[in-house]
């Protein structure tokens, strides 16, 4: 089976994969225009925060194993190490990506009050948003000017303009978003609300809990109104689901030279080695050993 490696991908990582130059510590503005290929075709886990905005074209996105179609004017707030594959992109796509760590965050704005102005990164899944038109227009503006002044090597007061203009980007996203869903659970689906406390639950106990059961019963609702709702949210059952966030994580773990076979296993919660091997190779097509050589390449 042809299989696609799932990686921990850091800004430096995205910085050499874009061909971009550094910028600052921290905070990276991405303008990206006229795609001609998906730049990353394998799922992996980002390691920053990232708020991503679509100028033209269409974008088709798996965060965390929900699936999102992002078209002109449409931005999505993407937290650290969410789960994420570029499905789909239209051959005019043109899109802005700001990546910054939680250091970045706590560093700059964490001594205020307004620090709940970040409370949609809060969320696993958070919902898309629709820009209005001049909505959008100052999007660009601002993160044009956020990326001019983060390449500047030396200037007079390049951290109060960089931390004013992102403040103003992220206060203005803030505004937005709890204009769109000022409760979220409210504007979501039961479905959609159903999904993401699947997924954040699964996130909590992927390593030990395995059984769909346990999953039903934790949320309240009988296994075959689980697996229904996620079939027709994400297009996976609950079986589904639980076997790919635990593939997942073995893929991140294989990734570590330092860990060998067994303690993986262990990790897990496998009976032992050999039933860890039986169980990655069925989904995967490849023995863990087999796929660690071959990510390692």
């Amino acid at each position: 089976m042809e299989e696609e490696l799932i990686k921990k991908l850091s800004l430096d990582d995205f910085i050499q994969i874009m061909g971009e130059e550094p910028q600052s510590e921290g905070l990276h503005v991405f303008i990206s225009k006229n795609f001609t290929q998906i730049p990353v075709t394998y799922p992996f886990r980002n390691l920053g925060n990232d708020i991503l905005f679509v100028e033209k074209g269409n974008l088709k996105v798996s965060i965390n194993l929900m699936i999102h179609t992002l078209k002109k004017n449409e931005s999505i707030a993407v937290a650290q190490k969410s789960v994420i594959q570029i499905l789909e992109i239209s051959d005019d796509l043109s899109v802005i990506n700001i990546n910054f760590s939680t250091k970045f965050i706590v560093d700059n704005f964490f001594k205020s009050n307004s620090i709940d102005a970040f409370g949609y990164f809060t969320h696993t899944n958070a919902p898309k948003l629709k820009l209005g038109k001049q909505e959008g227009k100052m999007f660009k503006i601002m993160a044009r000017i956020l990326k001019d002044n983060n390449k500047k090597e030396l200037a007079l007061f390049k951290e109060d303009i960089i931390r004013n203009t992102f403040g103003v980007i992220a206060y203005t996203y803030a505004d937005i978003f709890k204009r769109t869903y000022p409760d979220l659970k409210v504007e979501l689906t039961r479905q959609e609300e159903l999904t993401i406390r699947f997924w954040n639950i699964l996130q909590e106990n992927v390593k030990i809990e395995r059984s769909v059961q346990f999953y039903a019963d934790t949320l309240n609702v009988t296994t075959g109104h689980l697996s229904k709702t996620l079939k027709e949210v994400s297009g996976k059952t609950a079986s589904q689901l639980i076997e790919a966030a635990v593939i997942i994580e073995a893929r991140l773990l294989l990734q570590d030279p330092k860990l060998s076979i067994a303690q993986i296993a262990e990790e897990l919660s496998f009976p032992d080695q050999s039933f860890f091997g039986k169980y990655f190779k069925k989904q995967i097509g490849l023995s863990p050993s087999a796929y660690r050589k071959k990510s390692s390449k």
